[in-house]
């Protein structure tokens, strides 16, 4: 890796991870604000943000920005996530000045306009009803909220359609104006890119960016429950999961090695035991989600509603041997998936320049494959079995499930099983 990082006047940060292998460059401004930085009235404003900026500037209409990137053989898009913001270009090397200047353009000299803007309400109020008609993305947005109720974090990043129909071209720019400042952004660059050259574009064509940062976003209280909605379905949507670690937190290694030994691909226990020895559910998976304060471990199976009562007690039964039975072997397989995950990633300039443009966001610097490599080396099966514990045992499940789920084990249940004398005693 070929990592150069710049500082800007305005305190936005430059990124490279040249590979003059290439005749592309994959780049783009990663910000540091999500669904979990809006007020309650807010809800979803980021998200729209995101679509309102590629529907016109002072200079250019929508159709314009369309078709002058795609002139050039290039695609411009973006995304929005809980905590961060990403729009995003690929473009041969050449037109890297081209894809530098339209998203200096849309980021600071959109109009916002009111047709285009009541269009793209009615689009964005399309994909809720179609989150709305999917009992998993219900089932999801149930697991934040009920993790995280009555936050910000909790909230889906779609937004309700109240609150997507009530924002206007003034809250809008108010938004923009608040969260899009310099400490806050990071434009992020890997292919064929020269780096002083990229900073120099950056300097000249971010000015009206404010040096100041944004007001930081509310600590993250995770809380925990249960959510169900009972709907006359083919399937039940389950999701179980427990309290996790921040990305800075010394155990983030260890609970991201600890969710793919235990659901992390075929040959993980929940895979082995419930998909391929019991045959309960087609498929099951844990997983972890890591944020900058807090983190949320979850495991999703979809199952029948006459497997469900044989489903849940099979699950705690794993998590419960998870914390005293984890094998070397485990971990050795689990360290080997989660690293060639990382090499395979680099291989794409763009998953380089979204890796190296978080952990400026996250970090405050770009970390070394050698760095994560060692960190992930350095976890310990007692590591990994002490973070299952403290986990499992010491964290209100949160438990959400759509579909025929009036008969699913409550949580009161769930923590009255997880916390039998044996485990309390091999936790010890």
């Amino acid at each position: 890796m070929e990592v150069k990082s710049t500082r800007l006047s305005n305190g936005m940060t430059v990124v490279t991870d040249r590979m003059p292998h290439l005749k592309t460059a994959a780049l783009g401004i990663w910000v540091r604000t999500g669904s979990r930085s809006e007020k309650p009235d807010q809800n979803g404003i980021t998200h729209l943000l995101e679509h309102m900026a590629f529907k016109g500037t002072a200079t250019r209409s929508a159709r314009d920005i369309a078709e002058e990137i795609e002139a050039v053989g290039g695609e411009l898009n973006a995304s929005t996530s809980i905590e961060h913001t990403n729009y995003y270009a690929r473009v041969l090397a050449e037109n890297v000045p081209l894809a530098v200047e339209m998203l200096a353009d849309i980021l600071q000299n959109s109009s916002f306009d009111a047709l285009e803007l009541k269009r793209e309400q009615h689009v964005i109020l399309q994909e809720i009803g179609a989150a709305h008609d999917s009992p998993e993305d219900q089932a999801f947005d149930l697991f934040q909220e009920t993790a995280w109720p009555d936050q910000a974090i909790g909230r889906p990043i779609l937004g309700t359609p109240e609150t997507v129909k009530g924002f206007t071209s003034p809250a809008l720019h108010t938004y923009l104006a608040d969260r899009y400042r310099g400490p806050d952004l990071v434009l992020s660059a890997a292919g064929l890119v020269d780096h002083e050259a990229l900073v120099q574009l950056a300097e000249e064509k971010f000015k009206k960016i404010q040096p100041e940062p944004a007001v930081p976003d509310d600590t993250a209280r995770y809380v925990g429950g249960e959510r169900r909605i009972v709907k006359d379905l083919m399937e039940a949507q389950v999701l179980l999961g427990f309290e996790g670690r921040p990305y800075r937190s010394k155990d983030y290694y260890a609970i991201q090695i600890l969710a793919s030994v235990l659901g992390g691909g075929m040959s993980s226990r929940l895979f082995q035991e419930i998909r391929e020895n019991r045959g309960l559910c087609y498929a099951i998976y844990s997983f972890h989600w890591a944020f900058s304060d807090t983190g949320l471990f979850g495991l999703h199976a979809a199952t029948s509603e006459e497997d469900l009562g044989q489903l849940m007690p099979v699950i705690l039964d794993e998590l419960a041997n998870a914390g005293n039975t984890i094998s070397d072997e485990e971990v050795a397989r689990s360290r080997a998936q989660i690293r060639a995950g990382l090499m395979m990633a680099l291989e794409s300039p763009t998953a380089r320049a979204g890796q190296i443009a978080r952990q400026i966001l996250v970090h405050g610097r770009v970390l070394t494959m050698d760095e994560v490599s060692r960190k992930i080396n350095d976890v310990t099966v007692a590591d990994i079995r002490r973070v299952a514990h403290e986990t499992f045992l010491e964290s209100t499940p949160t438990l959400t499930a759509v579909g025929p789920v009036q008969n699913i084990m409550p949580v009161v249940d769930i923590t009255e099983r997880l916390n039998t004398p044996q485990l309390r005693r091999a936790a010890l």
